[in-house]
């Protein structure tokens, strides 16, 4: 292997091993862009009035909230459908729930069920909310029921002012109108309603003045209409009211074994007629957004929870943390959920823009379902980009090449092992060409070996070393060989490397496919593990033995073998070079042991075919034509110095060599 090809090589590894750092924009970039887009949006409300009064309504209010009294915010409802005292009749504080105040009493603690093809969703009466979405099709890991979340952790509810009161619905009682469940299929679309009435009387509701939560349920979609509906509030609310606060706050569950770095819990937003951003996926996070927002996202690593906008939210105040910190207190606490365990906290408290009027609509809608690339992108709401598949041209390979041959080979109704070899045969294929040079190129170099190495030998000296480089440029443009050949073929294969390290990961295709000993191709593939902590070990390498793993990296170590005979002596130019070889698949092994199965499968399959290609182009390459194509090259006229070499002999000048006039 030539000095320039081993380069090449250590170039593709270092940058791989420090993919996990770069790959994820900065925080500087990341607040430097926040910036831009905050900038830009300061300047586009001053001509929008609507938010200019909403601002205004909002900066009303909370001078309103800070004037009250301790006893006029009280957090703590009269009852709960958690904790209700059924040997007492309970109390109402017509002073703090005012017009709202009989709602603050339980009169059904039983949540309403609505449900279609593909998941079944509970609704509590107690602030008419979500609390649980359970996904018929899936499971998690460990086999249970998938939900997204339940109502042990969930809360969903507006926060207003009614006469200088403040009313938060997720503390009141919501009224089924007419049934208690609902169930469509196939292509039916049926609506469930709960609504919050003000009081007639202190025992009778208003029916003609309440805030409605629509539920609009199609029978084979994960999508679902939701409408907020304000009838008949226009005596209650503040006057002026153009600003509501819509809190959003959930414990995401544990469903898949490992969690991934570049794919894990997060909350991700896009900016009405803006791109997609998202907070930290390893470590806690907030934003404070000031702008327009199309939807917000509660993502696991292969399912979502989204909130959209069918107009725009006015801004949000965003927050993914520690499932188990208390962060009011700053303390960590010790909470699991029933029949399984939380992963990570997400918190969204957002602004809705409102409209005083008889009749209120506030439109939106809920996704509860799986990161499938195909399925998000059919809503064109720029859903497929919480996918994380790479940045830039990366992601291009694997949106437009990658995805589509991988989407075809699934229509053949193979096991996904079968589909990765395929697709790991037609890479090579399209690669060959390049590797086909790469490979002639290090036999040319070969040829032209013991010539450099006399070079060598005559320039020794330290101060000789810018004649040393001349003199071997120029033998290299007189055999005609261009000393890069070697090195930027493999670095055209580099984004092909880094998409599949990007994808595999990613694909929710892989989710509990099992293939030979892997159980899941999205995870790794334990053959034995261990729970003892081991320092350094553990830390680096983890509890567990990935055989596909290990597999790559064996075969990593062959590949370095067979490129190390086939150039037998090449590497006493680099002393260190043949150790540093050695140790890259040494490093990779503990790199990708937690990764997910199919990619340590792909890059063991990439080799094994490397190895063939390698054997069959070494027999169609023929050296000793190659050594006469270079001695007939040294004798033509030599050809005018390409661009490149100027530059070289332009450093050397400014260097103080003078090359000989002939």
């Amino acid at each position: 292997m030539d000095r320039n090809t081993i380069t090449g090589l250590v170039l593709i590894f270092a940058i791989l091993i420090g993919y996990s750092l770069w790959m994820t924009p900065s925080e500087e970039e990341r607040l430097a862009n926040q910036h831009r887009l905050d900038s830009i949006a300061n300047v586009n409300r001053i001509n929008d009035s609507v938010r200019n009064i909403a601002l205004l309504e909002k900066n009303k209010q909370d001078s309103i909230r800070n004037s009250m009294t301790p006893q006029d915010i009280e957090e703590t409802p009269t009852s709960s459908n958690n904790n209700t005292n059924t040997a007492s009749k309970p109390v109402v504080n017509r002073d703090k729930f005012g017009a709202f105040a009989n709602s603050s009493v339980v009169k059904n603690d039983s949540p309403y069920e609505i449900e279609n093809d593909l998941m079944k969703i509970k609704i509590s009466p107690y602030g008419g909310k979500i609390v649980s979405v359970l996904l018929k099709e899936f499971q998690t890991f460990d086999t249970l029921p998938l939900e997204l979340f339940d109502e042990h952790a969930t809360n969903f509810g507006l926060t207003f002012f009614a006469n200088n009161r403040k009313i938060q619905t997720n503390k009141l009682y919501f009224q089924a109108s007419d049934i208690k469940s609902l169930k469509v299929s196939g292509s039916q679309k049926k609506s469930f309603s709960v609504k919050l009435y003000t009081d007639a009387s202190d025992s009778s509701y208003n029916e003609n003045s309440y805030i409605e939560y629509r539920y609009t349920l199609t029978g084979n979609d994960y999508m679902l209409d939701f409408d907020i509906n304000f009838v008949g509030m226009e005596d209650y609310l503040q006057p002026g009211t153009s600003y509501l606060d819509l809190d959003w706050n959930t414990k995401l569950l544990k469903l898949e074994k490992h969690i991934d770095r570049f794919n894990g819990p997060t909350i991700y937003y896009k900016f009405d007629g803006d791109d997609v951003d998202y907070l930290s996926q390893s470590k806690d996070d907030e934003e404070n957004l000031s702008t327009h927002l199309k939807w917000i996202s509660f993502k696991h690593r292969f399912f979502s929870s989204i909130l959209i906008s069918k107009d725009y939210f006015l801004s949000a105040n965003i927050k993914s943390f520690n499932a188990f910190k208390d962060v009011e207190n700053n303390a960590e606490i010790a909470e699991k959920a029933p029949g399984g365990s939380y992963l990570r906290s997400m918190k969204a408290n957002i602004g809705l823009p409102f409209t005083m009027s008889k009749e209120t609509n506030i439109p939106m809608a809920f996704y509860f379902g799986p990161n499938k690339f195909n399925l998000l992108k059919k809503y064109d709401l720029d859903f497929e980009k919480e996918i994380p598949l790479g940045w830039g041209f990366l992601s291009w390979i694997n949106r437009w090449a990658v995805l589509p041959v991988f989407n075809f080979l699934e229509g053949f109704g193979w096991n996904y092992g079968i589909i990765i070899l395929v697709l790991t045969i037609l890479l090579k294929l399209v690669l060959f060409p390049i590797a086909y040079k790469s490979y002639k190129s290090s036999a040319k170099m070969r040829v032209l070996k013991p010539e450099i190495d006399e070079l060598g030998k005559k320039f020794q000296k330290k101060e000789d070393a810018m004649k040393k480089q001349q003199a071997t440029m120029a033998l290299y443009k007189s055999a005609g060989v261009n000393p890069m050949a070697g090195c930027v073929p493999m670095l055209l294969q580099f984004p092909i490397l880094i998409a599949m390290f990007r994808f595999f990961p990613a694909a929710f295709e892989l989710r509990q496919q099992s293939f030979l000993w892997a159980t899941d191709l999205s995870s790794y593939d334990s053959i034995y593990s261990w729970s003892a902590h081991i320092p350094l070990i553990s830390s680096f390498y983890g509890n567990h033995i990935s055989l596909f793993t290990l597999l790559m990296t064996v075969s990593t170590l062959i590949y370095t073998k067979m490129n190390q005979d086939m150039m037998g002596s090449s590497q006493q130019q680099m002393p260190g070079m043949k150790t540093m070889m050695y140790l890259m698949p040494l490093l990779f092994l503990g790199m990708f042991n937690n990764y997910a199965s199919g990619l340590s499968y792909y890059y063991f399959l990439a080799n094994v075919i490397t190895f063939t290609q390698m054997f069959l182009i070494r027999k169609t390459i023929d050296e000793d034509k190659i050594r006469a194509q270079i001695e007939l090259n040294k004798k033509k006229p030599k050809k005018k110095a390409s661009g490149w070499q100027k530059r070289l002999e332009e450093a050397a000048k400014q260097k103080g060599y003078k090359p000989k006039k002939k």
